[in-house]
């Protein structure tokens, strides 16, 4: 019985060995120091695909992805940029970013023909204490006021009837700025040979040509 006993313990010490040294096979105790580095290469997929770069390969690798666009274009003259895009770029590497403008709907007073009416129009809007400003780039509306700017019709209606209870009779709304949909060509992701080709392009269907893109920080 006894013998047994020291036999068994004496199998139990050597698994235990076996396994520490890791020859029980993968998975099973832990290499010994000298074998840790490959053991580790062993369980790498593709180790041979891994590339390190320095400093300068890696800046360089980020540049060689550019954000670029052009612009801003209405529908009209985006068709056009489009068209001379396409046979010189690869399908797909633009897109179309829109920016739609909301409109500006003003409370107007004017136009008026001498410099007299208008002053003695301000007077009369300064008596009520309603804030107005003197319209300017506004050609078709000077020399004249503006009571107030909104962004709907019904807004500048709602405040022309306020304005109407105290006082004012000549004062109507009026669009200042009709509402716009304007479109910038962009090629998000340029690789050096696009890069080159596109900041290179030179034509009137794309206005000052290609440049970084204005969010490119981001």
């Amino acid at each position: 019985m006894l013998r047994a006993l020291v036999v068994l313990l004496l199998l139990a010490n050597a698994a235990v060995f076996a396994w520490s040294r890791g020859w029980l096979g993968e998975g099973s105790g832990t290499p010994s120091n000298g074998s840790e580095a490959a053991a580790r290469q062993a369980r790498q997929i593709r180790p041979q695909s891994v590339v390190i770069l320095s400093p300068t390969s890696a800046r360089a690798a980020a540049a060689a992805l550019a954000c670029l666009e052009a612009g801003p274009f209405n529908a009209a003259q985006f068709a056009v940029a489009e068209s001379v895009l396409q046979p010189l770029l690869p399908p797909g590497s633009w897109s179309d970013v829109r920016t739609e403008r909301a409109p500006v709907w003003i409370v107007y007073m004017g136009k008026y023909e001498t410099p007299e009416l208008m002053a003695r129009k301000q007077s009369e809007v300064g008596r009520t204490k309603i804030e107005f400003e003197e319209l300017r780039n506004a050609p078709d509306l000077e020399p004249g006021l503006a009571l107030g700017r909104f962004e709907s019709r019904e807004a500048a209606e709602r405040a022309l009837a306020q304005y109407t209870l105290r006082g004012l009779r000549s004062a109507r709304v009026v669009e200042l700025v009709p509402p716009a949909t304007s479109h910038m060509l962009r090629i998000e992701k340029a690789g050096s040979a696009v890069l080159a080709q596109a900041t290179a392009l030179r034509n009137d269907a794309l206005g000052s040509g290609f440049a970084a893109c204005a969010d490119a920080s981001r």
